[in-house]
């Protein structure tokens, strides 16, 4: 199979080719192969291929043949690398699947190399010490975002129809809204972070992926959802599969609109108008919308405060582990600046501040919960702004100490941190684009906890009606466009 015809379809298309004989996955890893040596020298988004496993794939499986690659943080996959973005995490070796990756292995998928992430996935643009910079496909001299950039940049250049990633304040709808590409954050609870985990980032981060189309996202959360022994919580599964929600109808929704963010950060003129396009799609799609008030449960000083001491703390522990595991000292040897700011200042933090962070978790749980008695769905931007050039997340961010870089991310994308602590299914959806640059803008459509059955349908419609659907990324111009 050419690159060209492999990059036109999408995971479940290309599973269907596999299940009907017309192509075998060693034909489809070859032309994923070929397609990381054509574009990855410039997005620079897989930092390890490997030999896919000698196993047969699963016949009957949903996604048998599939290409895959997983991000360089929060799976594990036996004796491969899983470096976390880090020089403190080097060489790190796994000794054996973890529970997420025994479900990829079920599902057919033939993951064959992994992703950049920023240093300990502590950011929202993919620049990383150790691996350097990741490009936006769609302007190579803007950021792919972050966490999951890699990924993102990896599926919207067509190495790989969907890929894994990671969500703890954004970084799966980040990149996806950078990068022209759907992204849903799941419930919290939805998939499982055992077996060496049960919460990561006291509960704000979850799994998930990042694809071309919304049902190559259905089909594996699909297989990725579902409880194991020992989870200290799940969400209730859904009565019928993701798979099945994006052709259903939505219904005519209640929609409510937040066009500025908590804390003042004001939307810029090209998100404004992207969004004013996408309220005017959903009224011809029949659906409600109109301005939303949206509490947050507390105020934007103390959300941001609360979250610095819980993200400072989790991250404190991490570096401590794997410094101690790796024997390697904690300092600017290992770490970046702002990874390093952040420990410093988690070491400062005590328990009773640790737990008042949690309350206002809760504080902020409940009230967004109640947002939804009102609402369906609410909207908002993914981000503020269009994707800013590679630099300019971090630009003077060595004088910033771990409250002022937690600050600064949640200045760049005060939309989307809020679902994470509330715990509630939240996805980017590539509506529209810049009208002046042509960059993709993500919408953000957040939904009630364990409604990502309605988040689907929505998702699906606006696929379909969509003036988004088609566009090729600049790494792509003169093929035949990844769909």
């Amino acid at each position: 199979m050419r690159v060209s015809e492999y990059v036109s379809f999408d995971a479940v298309g290309l599973a269907e080719l596999v299940a009907g004989g017309e192509v075998l996955p060693a034909e489809l890893e070859a032309a994923a192969r070929e397609a990381v040596r054509t574009v990855d020298p410039r997005i620079n988004a897989v930092v390890e291929t490997w030999p896919s496993d000698d196993e047969p794939v699963p016949g009957g499986a949903a996604l048998a043949g599939v290409p895959f690659l997983i991000k360089d943080m929060a799976v594990a996959m036996a004796g491969r690398r899983t470096e976390l973005g880090s020089r403190l995490a080097a060489g790190n070796v796994a000794a054996s699947d973890s529970s997420l990756m025994r479900r990829f292995r079920r599902a057919g998928l033939v993951t064959f190399g992994r992703t950049a992430t920023p240093e300990l996935a502590y950011g929202i643009s993919t620049e990383s010490a150790l691996y350097g910079a990741t490009r936006n496909p769609w302007d190579p001299e803007r950021s792919a975002g972050g966490s999951s950039g890699g990924a993102a940049a990896a599926v919207a250049a067509g190495v790989v129809p969907v890929a894994h990633g990671t969500d703890a304040a954004g970084s799966l709808r980040i990149p996806a809204a950078h990068n022209g590409l759907f992204g849903i954050k799941p419930t919290r609870g939805r998939v499982s972070m055992g077996p060496a985990l049960d919460e990561v980032f006291s509960g704000l981060a979850v799994q998930g992926g990042v694809s071309r189309t919304v049902r190559d996202s259905a089909v594996l959360l699909d297989q990725m959802r579902g409880p194991e022994p020992g989870d200290p919580y799940f969400a209730a599964q859904p009565s019928r599969p993701y798979a099945q929600e994006v052709t259903r109808p939505p219904g005519s929704l209640r929609i409510g609109v937040l066009a500025q963010a908590w804390g003042g950060r004001r939307t810029t003129a090209p998100v404004a108008d992207a969004l004013s396009r996408t309220v005017r799609l959903l009224e011809s799609l029949g659906h409600r919308v109109e301005e939303a008030e949206v509490g947050l449960g507390a105020d934007w000083e103390e959300f941001v405060l609360a979250n610095a001491r819980l993200m400072t703390v989790n991250l404190t522990a991490l570096v401590d582990e794997l410094a101690a595991a790796f024997g390697r000292p904690v300092d600017s040897s290992t770490l970046e600046p702002v990874t390093l700011a952040g420990y410093h200042y988690g070491q400062r933090i005590g328990g009773a501040q640790f737990l008042t962070a949690l309350a206002m978790r809760n504080r902020v749980s409940r009230s967004l919960a109640r947002c939804f008695d009102a609402y369906d769905v609410l909207l908002t931007p993914t981000l503020p702004e269009p994707p800013l050039p590679l630099g300019a997340h971090t630009e003077g961010a060595e004088a910033l100490d771990g409250l002022g870089w937690i600050e600064r991310i949640t200045d760049l994308s005060p939309f989307t941190l809020p679902f994470n602590v509330a715990g509630t299914p939240a996805m980017s959806v590539p509506v529209t684009a810049d009208a002046g640059t042509g960059l993709p803008l993500g919408m953000q459509f957040a939904a009630g906890y364990g409604r990502e059955s309605l988040l689907f349908r929505l998702a699906g419609q606006l696929e379909q009606a969509s003036p988004w659907s088609g566009r090729t990324p600049t790494v792509w111009a003169g093929n035949r466009p990844p769909r």
